[in-house]
């Protein structure tokens, strides 16, 4: 009951945020609520649920209300974004470099302020899985085998963009020795890679790690073929036009959390994070080279 509850908010909240007006960009915002996007990575009414804590900790720390918001895919929390109807988000690497390059010259903007710190590090990896039962030893054996290849949204990093460059670079080509199949969340893939509706599937390691501790996926159904290379990680975005006071102190909220403390102990577990730590557009720039590599293969 929980779980259709939080679902019809969230629902109910998408439907408000689609028909609102776009929020006119100005200097020295100051809302009295802020709406506050989570990455549509999974079940919607999970991660409302599970982020309560989240929710409950900005409303205290930054004297807000504060409106959870999960969109139904990746683009439509960008374009939400675009036309101002969000104030912070939680983007994934690539969807938040889309973003950025779509509000380029135009009057509202976004900044990147904090990432997911685990093990002391902001990177993480993307994971590529194959079923065991599909006699995929290595990356290799993928070679002119028309596979199906399962993938979340397409505009996700480590669930799309990276997987895909990763075995492109092992001379495994898209169209050529697999078809790509988008199912629109990390944990859809791997289950469809369990069940075998797909060979192979690519997906955030943390996320595929979480989903064998918790027991959603059976670790003897489905086998690691490769890693990534290390990618920044999942960023915290905000808007630049916000009060400068508020900026700041939305900046501190985020980095004060720390796993051995009561609220970063709630706050951080669906993040399945050690804490946050302050990040730039900069550290983005890989990404933004690996869409590039990706898309003119695609385009070519």
């Amino acid at each position: 009951m929980r779980l259709i509850k939080a679902l019809a908010c969230g629902m109910a909240a998408l439907a408000l945020l689609a028909a609102a007006p776009a929020l006119q960009a100005g200097q020295d915002r100051d809302p009295a609520t802020l709406k506050v996007a989570l990455l549509p990575d999974e079940d919607a009414a999970t991660i409302i649920q599970d982020n309560q804590p989240l929710k409950a900790y900005l409303e205290t720390t930054l004297g807000k209300q504060i409106e959870l918001i999960v969109t139904t895919d990746y683009s439509s929390m960008i374009e939400a974004m675009r036309f101002g109807r969000l104030d912070l988000a939680y983007f994934g690497p690539v969807s938040y470099t889309m973003a950025k390059e779509r509000m380029a010259g135009k009057d509202l903007d976004i900044l990147p302020f904090a990432a997911r710190l685990k093990r002391g590090a902001t990177t993480y990896q993307s994971v590529i899985i194959a079923n065991a039962e599909a006699g995929i030893a290595s990356i290799a054996d993928m070679k002119g085998k028309g596979l199906q290849v399962a993938f979340g949204d397409q505009a996700s990093t480590s669930s799309h963009f990276a997987p895909k460059y990763t075995l492109m670079k092992a001379g495994i080509e898209p169209d050529t020795d697999y078809t790509s199949n988008f199912t629109g969340a990390h944990d859809a893939v791997a289950k469809n890679v369990e069940r075998g509706n797909a060979q192979v599937g690519g997906l955030s390691r943390p996320i595929f790690e979480s989903l064998i501790e918790r027991g959603k996926i059976d670790k003897a159904k489905v086998k690691v073929l490769a890693y990534s290379d290390p990618l920044p990680q999942y960023p915290w975005v905000m808007r630049t036009d916000l009060k400068p006071e508020l900026q700041d102190k939305i900046k501190t909220a985020f980095v004060a959390l720390k796993k051995d403390t009561d609220d970063g102990k709630k706050v951080l577990k669906p993040f399945k994070a050690d804490g946050f730590a302050a990040i730039t557009d900069k550290d983005y720039d890989i990404v933004r080279d690996i869409r590039k590599k990706v898309m003119k293969d695609k385009s070519s």
